[in-house]
């Protein structure tokens, strides 16, 4: 824990008791202030009573007085319209922040100068910040990995000299840092999302450019107008970038040619990486992801000999285009993080030879999206509640069975990537889908989908945290 000690002694008033939010009110209780939480879930405010944290409706407390007011980042700070402890806050003239702005300040309090990088973007977030802690563990550094990657950042090990954070932000994040100052920041792209949170997609990139723009480098991916745009910014007003690219040559920076990544600089350019063979890092859109975790641990003093080790041993994010398992020359996939078509898009375009299980709760759209991929599909393998709407898309374009069930849909899908002749062949979960008809969450139905992996004969998995095959 990070015991929030800038506010020590100070009145504080918090809302929002799911995970984050009552990270960080122990956080703050730990580092001396006068707390007073609330939330609209009455079990959440049973629970942080017991826990020792005062607590009563912020309707009825005075706010005059308060240091500053903490808001949980799932909570509206202004669309589609303020929460009413945000008008609270305001009509009394009260700071809002969030956790991550609790930390900024816990880390220039403590120990500035250790090593901060921040990531951001539309798509690419999680599996960037996991590259990047891993690359400076498996280089011996004390390393510390949280945020929006599902560890609250409070719930980490306090600053000091020599140690090392990597923190995802989403967008409700930084709205809530107004101080955010990494190292290195990154924006991978912007592409519209959250906008009944933001209004609009100019407010949206406004805050995801608050991240690098406060950054002592900015690390920019300019495949998108509104990024390539932000770096321009943050150039004329003085800031260092780093641009990187997945689809363009770059006279400065990173960019990445085929499963190549170039270091470019006065328009002479240099391999640093290659990601040809590592099976985590597939698609142009890991190389994306991989040129900025490049460029973010050199400009922390990481190696580019260590680099490439972390690199080739990056074992992937789970239910993230995560090869899990292997028999003879079939790969399985598990893509359970893909709960819309756009989501499942890049696994299906980084592999050929496609046994696909699709389906489950289905969102706005369905896959007809994906139509351009369908050619890599060898056949579709359809459950939930999504797989006549699915069949009726798929039409003669690709073949398919509605199999009902995950259980059933890997075991036929297996069988019959056995007895394909080509090269190689991928059993692939990536549902285009919300689990929620059939499971709690993505990540149980990718849970159930290694078990069922691990359970045909003759599987080797390639993860630890299932047995073999039988």
């Amino acid at each position: 824990m990070i015991p929030v000690t800038t506010l020590n002694g100070k009145k504080v008033a918090l809302f929002g008791l799911g995970g984050s939010g009552f990270a960080t009110a122990r956080a703050l209780v730990a580092g001396g202030a006068d707390v007073t939480a609330w939330d609209d879930n009455p079990d959440s405010v049973a629970k942080a009573a017991v826990e020792g944290i005062k607590v009563a409706d912020l309707r009825t407390i005075d706010w005059n007085g308060l240091s500053v007011f903490v808001l949980s980042p799932g909570v509206p700070l202004t669309h589609p319209k303020p929460h009413w402890t945000v008008d609270l806050a305001h009509a009394a003239g009260v700071e809002i922040i969030g956790d991550v702005e609790l930390f900024v300040r816990e880390r220039r309090a403590h120990a500035p100068d250790c090593p901060f990088i921040a990531i951001t973007g539309t798509n690419g977030k999680s599996t960037t910040t996991a590259l990047i802690a891993h690359i400076l563990q498996s280089s011996g550094r004390d390393t510390q990995l949280g945020g929006n990657i599902g560890t609250a950042v409070l719930t980490l090990d306090p600053p000091k000299a020599g140690r090392f954070y990597v923190v995802e932000c989403s967008s409700y994040q930084i709205d809530l840092a107004p101080t955010l100052n990494p190292s290195a920041g990154i924006l991978l792209n912007l592409t519209p999302d959250h906008l009944d949170r933001h209004g609009t997609m100019q407010h949206y990139a406004d805050i995801k450019e608050r991240l690098v723009a406060g950054s002592d480098i900015a690390v920019v991916g300019i495949d998108d107008s509104y990024s390539s745009l932000i770096a321009d910014r943050i150039e004329r007003a003085g800031g260092k970038v780093m641009r990187i690219s997945r689809r363009h040559a770059l006279a400065d920076g990173l960019y990445a040619e085929g499963s190549r990544i170039l270091r470019a600089s006065n328009a002479a350019a240099s391999e640093i990486a290659n990601l040809d063979g590592i099976q985590t890092l597939r698609g142009s859109h890991n190389a994306q992801n991989a040129a900025a975790a490049i460029a973010a641990c050199l400009a922390v003093g990481v190696s580019a000999e260590e680099i490439r080790a972390g690199l080739k041993s990056f074992p992937g994010l789970k239910h993230r285009m995560q090869p899990v398992g292997k028999r003879g020359r079939v790969v399985f996939v598990n893509d359970s993080k893909a709960t819309n078509a756009d989501a499942a898009a890049p696994a299906l375009s980084s592999y050929e030879n496609i046994y696909w299980i699709a389906g489950g709760l289905p969102k706005e759209g369905g896959i007809t999206s994906l139509a351009p991929l369908f050619s890599r599909i060898t056949k579709a393998y359809l459950i939930g509640e999504a797989a006549p709407a699915f069949a009726a898309t798929l039409g003669d374009q690709v073949p398919y069975e509605i199999s009902g069930t995950l259980e059933r849909a890997v075991a036929h899908a297996a069988a019959d990537a056995d007895r394909d002749e080509h090269e190689s062949a991928a059993v692939m979960l990536s549902p285009a889908c919300a689990s929620f008809d059939q499971y709690k969450n993505f990540e149980v139905r990718g849970d159930a989908f290694v078990s069922h992996v691990a359970a045909i004969d003759g599987v080797t998995m390639l993860i630890g945290s299932a047995a073999g095959g039988k």
